[in-house]
């Protein structure tokens, strides 16, 4: 299992993942971002540009930027109400999690700006303590950080384009407990494991008018192949595995098109399209060194289990409105489709498809530093699904984010 240096370890401990948008994918990492209800493609003025479109970074003052924000994130619990018996119905754990993040922008140099970002694009946590749902996912974790240097070159004033590495870090965890069959068969694991991977972002604005801004940004898929350990218990043939296991699955690629125009130099409206190419995610296969003669440890744990997620599309809509007098305000909405089909959804993730609604004010506190503050609130709609594990409605989903941010430039 892959070791990070001790000073961004402590970063990662303190943070963890949850599905926010589709699938396992957050994109919320700073406050303008939480505030326009991720819609911050095509206008991004501030060092998290270095993230979210690193070709905008050529559009920024000549100066230095530095950004931190922390992200509070609440999990609402999720009700399952079965359709065969309540005795099978459960609620998962509500979660609360703290996700700080960082970026940064350098001054120009001869038309090139290096940016750096620190980021948890994805991630996952679901917690079930009721025996039917424990039974498949106790808790199924994925904490996803994303360390991500990026380089902008301004061709013109109206085009610029930028590029950068994807350093991916993800650490997960999978524990399940509880009886697979009629005759009291047990199945009980406990998994985690880690990878660092890597890939490629890239970007491009133009500029048709001092106004408006029209970019497009891609985020590669990156494969996630998780290593580590794993104990396997069952009561059948006294059956007991303690070893190395492994699985891959994907962060998928990002392509995201947006269009801002400002009006009377106060108030700038951004519509984004974006899809997150979920289709890559076909099977979950958890791999051992030799095959498993147990038979529960072979259908419980070894046999692939299929997924087949299907690619999702997003609108997001936002507007930002410079009152001039040092406060800055932003709101969003946004529709997200989710890319989990009724035939494989589990209770690892119980995914629908959501409305986000989000507001945020900035505060220019002097010509170098400004500080902010964004809510953002994802309303997962309720769904009911029938298939060999879930057989019922899921409901009460959600999530809320509250992000504080301070930007300095120098």
């Amino acid at each position: 299992m892959n070791k990070l240096p001790a000073a961004v370890g402590l970063i990662l401990l303190t943070a963890t993942g949850s599905a926010l948008a589709s699938g396992y994918r957050i994109p919320e990492q700073s406050v303008n971002s939480t505030a326009r209800a991720g819609s911050y493609v095509a206008y991004t003025p501030g060092a998290d540009a270095a993230y979210y479109n690193p070709a905008n970074m050529s559009w920024l003052e000549d100066r230095a930027y530095l950004e931190a924000d922390a992200t509070w994130i609440h999990l609402n619990s999720v009700a399952y109400a079965d359709s065969r018996s309540s005795s099978l119905n459960g609620s998962s754990e509500a979660e609360n999690f703290f996700m700080p993040t960082f970026f940064a922008v350098s001054p120009d140099y001869n038309n090139f700006r290096v940016g750096f970002s620190v980021t948890a694009p994805a991630g996952l946590s679901k917690r079930w303590q009721d025996p039917y749902p424990r039974t498949f996912a106790e808790e199924f974790s994925l904490k996803v950080f994303e360390f991500n240097p990026t380089l902008s070159y301004k061709f013109s004033d109206r085009l610029a384009v930028g590029a950068g590495v994807r350093a991916i870090y993800v650490d997960g965890k999978v524990k399940s407990n509880g009886i697979i069959d009629h005759y009291g068969s047990t199945a009980i694991r406990d998994m985690d494991g880690d990878a660092l991977e890597a890939g490629y972002n890239l970007a491009v604005t133009a500029r048709p008018t001092e106004d408006m801004n029209i970019s497009v940004t891609y985020r590669s898929e990156v494969d996630l192949g998780i290593e580590g350990h794993a104990d396997l218990n069952t009561n059948v043939l006294s059956g007991r595995y303690s070893g190395d296991t492994g699985v891959e699955i994907p962060l998928p690629a990002i392509l995201a098109v947006a269009v801002s125009y400002t009006f009377f130099d106060q108030l700038t409206v951004e519509l984004e399209y974006d899809q997150t190419y979920w289709s890559d995610y076909a099977y979950l296969d958890f791999t051992y060194p030799a095959p498993f003669a147990n038979p529960v440890f072979a259908a419980a744990f070894d046999d692939a289990k299929a997924k087949h997620w299907s690619d999702t599309n997003a609108w997001r809509l936002s507007v930002t409105y410079d009152l001039k007098n040092d406060f800055i305000l932003m709101a969003g909405f946004a529709i997200d489709e989710n890319p989990v089909p009724e035939a494989t959804l589990g209770f690892e993730l119980p995914d629908s498809d959501a409305l986000l609604y989000s507001a945020g004010v900035r505060y220019k506190v002097n010509k170098d530093m400004e500080l902010g503050v964004a809510y953002l609130y994802d309303d997962k709609e309720s769904r009911s699904v029938n298939n060999g594990t879930v057989k019922g409605t899921i409901d009460e989903a959600g999530a809320h984010l509250l992000t504080f941010g301070l930007t300095y430039a120098f």
